[in-house]
């Protein structure tokens, strides 16, 4: 059986010491029956309040600068969610003709398929 990835900074590099499971990359240590825990999705809401998944697709409702280059995303813009994560950035996400980035959900309507 694989060992989960770390929940903290996602490495794949994991590895169980006794009851442990530990991260290389960052020194995390948990228990194997917690990372049972953390692979039920975070509740993610888009702009419009409707429940984000991981493989949706969306649009950008508003214009995003994108932090430490001078481009601009603009409205319209699609994007398909990878994953969902806790934090400021909630959306792990692959944005048009741009790249893999992190969004925040506030900024994302989810399309009609």
């Amino acid at each position: 059986m694989p060992l989960p990835p770390c929940p903290n900074c996602q490495s794949s590099y994991t590895y169980a010491d006794r009851d442990l499971l530990i991260c290389p990359e960052c020194a995390h240590e948990w228990k194997l029956d917690e990372s049972s825990q953390d692979d039920q999705p975070a509740s993610v809401r888009d702009a419009n309040g409707n429940p984000l998944f991981e493989g949706d697709q969306g649009t950008l409702i508003k214009d995003l600068k994108v932090k430490g280059s001078s481009n601009v995303l603009k409205v319209g813009t699609k994007v398909k969610i990878n994953r969902i994560v806790d934090g400021d950035h909630n959306i792990d996400c692959r944005v048009d003709k741009v790249g893999e980035m992190m969004l925040k959900s506030e900024f994302v309507k989810k399309a009609n398929n």
